[in-house]
């Protein structure tokens, strides 16, 4: 199994039940081959830089994941076949999937994020302080 990321984008006209259907489908698709799903971020209504599909709007929606390279075009089949998508793009992260090491480095993000925020709190009560006097 290898590590890939999709980005698509679906149609502006389409509403929000049509695209959890869809973004469902492609997890069906990955969870049903054996893959896993790392994680699914809906970026929204965008801007296109140029018409696609005479559409100057779409709805961006980006995956990571783990996954057989056969579900990856099983994926891919069915994106060309529905007409809601406008455009979508695959890329191929990592040659091996490893979900423990993927939550591990989940988790030090997390936690490098947490030790920011306390150095970012103490620095701004140092500036309060400072200001008072």
């Amino acid at each position: 199994m290898r590590r890939y990321e999709t980005i698509s984008i679906i149609r502006a006209s389409v509403g929000d039940e049509e695209i959890e259907a869809i973004n469902q489908r492609s997890i069906s698709i990955i969870e049903g081959d054996g893959g896993s799903i790392v994680k699914v971020d809906k970026w929204g209504l965008k801007t296109l830089a140029y018409l696609i599909k005479k559409e100057p709007q779409g709805y961006y929606v980006y995956m990571d994941y783990g996954a057989t390279a056969a579900a990856v075009t099983e994926m891919e089949r069915q994106f060309k076949i529905d007409d809601r998508l406008l455009k979508f793009m695959t890329v191929k992260l990592d040659n091996v999937f490893d979900p423990e090491a993927i939550q591990a480095e989940a988790e030090a993000a997390a936690k490098a994020a947490e030790a920011k925020a306390q150095e970012s709190e103490i620095a701004d009560s140092k500036t309060e302080d400072e200001n008072k006097e």
